[in-house]
This record gives structure tokens, C-alpha cells and sequence, in this order.
């Protein structure tokens, strides 16, 4: 199965391989990757993990949880947590996950969810939003499987999005 690992320099030519099969943009959900990320040097991509890890220590607005899922050396996937009052979580929600296109449907997703939720316990969060396009059939029965709650669902210029909750007790 999966491990959730933190960012690190040394899967540098594993999270390029993953990088790669995405294709061009941004739609890595889960990275934090941003459009000035140069993920492609090796300074480049030290400097895009060193700002992953500062976050986990930041605390409000800028704070977040990044984790990469990775099995046997080979980066699947990514996962983040926005702390409590993390900027846009009330529109991007507490957990953004994305799976390269080879590692989906295998119940990947659902795990590190599930692990992510761990985190956010232990950080004192009584509940966790979740956002996705409501056709994107795989996120919502991810997201159902983990107990999420569908809430509202909100019109956006890119689509439907569902919103989730998931309440700790």
C-alpha cells in the first residue's frame, strides 16, 4: 500500500517522473505547486520543498500540511492539509489530493485521506471541508468513503463544486 512521506529533495527524479505524466500546468492538486515553481533544477525543487515544510510550521493563514504518496520509491500522488484558517479554504476546502493518472482507482486516494484526517485530528480540528467538480465521480466517492457529508453544492464559473464536511467526534 501507500506511505505518506514529507516533501523531500532526495524523490527529486521520482516526483519528476510523476510531474511528467501529469503533463504541462498546474493541475497537480495536492503539491502546492505554484507557477513560479522551477521543479525541474535541482536548486529549483529544493527550494519548492523547503517552502512545502516551512508551512507546516507557519502558522495561520499560511500554514499547511504537505505530504507525498509514495510506494516503492515511486511518487503517486500528492496530499496537503490547510491548517483551520488557512486563506481560500472556505472555497478550495482543508484538503486538496491528486493521484497521477497510472496510480487511480486503487483505493490510494481514500487512504491518504484517511491518513490526512489522522493529521487533522492532531491538530485539534473539529471538522474538515472538502471541495470537488461534482462530475469528478472518483473525488466524490473518495470523498463519501472517508465520510464526508454533502452540504451545498456551489455554481462556479469551472462548474459545480460539491462542498463536503467531515465532523470529528
Amino acid at each position: 500500500m501507500s506511505l505518506l512521506v514529507r516533501p523531500s529533495i532526495a524523490l527529486h527524479p521520482a516526483w519528476l517522473e510523476a510531474h511528467e505524466e501529469w503533463g504541462e500546468g498546474l493541475h497537480e492538486d495536492g503539491f502546492g505547486l505554484l507557477e513560479t515553481d522551477d521543479v525541474r533544477s535541482s536548486e529549483g525543487f529544493r527550494m519548492f520543498v523547503d517552502r512545502l515544510l516551512a508551512k507546516e510550521a507557519s502558522p495561520g493563514y499560511d500554514g499547511g500540511t504537505f505530504r507525498w504518496i509514495v510506494e516503492d520509491g515511486e511518487v503517486l500522488g500528492g496530499i496537503a492539509l490547510r491548517h483551520k484558517s488557512a486563506q481560500n479554504v472556505e472555497v478550495l476546502g482543508h484538503v486538496g489530493y491528486g493521484l497521477r493518472p497510472s496510480a487511480r482507482g486503487r483505493g490510494l486516494a481514500a487512504a491518504a485521506l484517511r491518513e490526512m484526517l489522522c493529521l487533522a485530528k492532531a491538530r485539534s480540528m473539529n471538522r474538515v471541508l472538502l471541495t470537488c467538480f461534482v462530475d469528478n465521480i472518483p473525488s466524490v466517492r473518495t470523498i463519501e468513503r472517508c465520510g464526508g457529508v454533502l452540504d451545498r453544492i456551489v455554481t462556479t464559473d469551472r462548474g459545480e463544486v460539491g462542498r463536503y464536511t467531515i465532523r470529528f467526534s
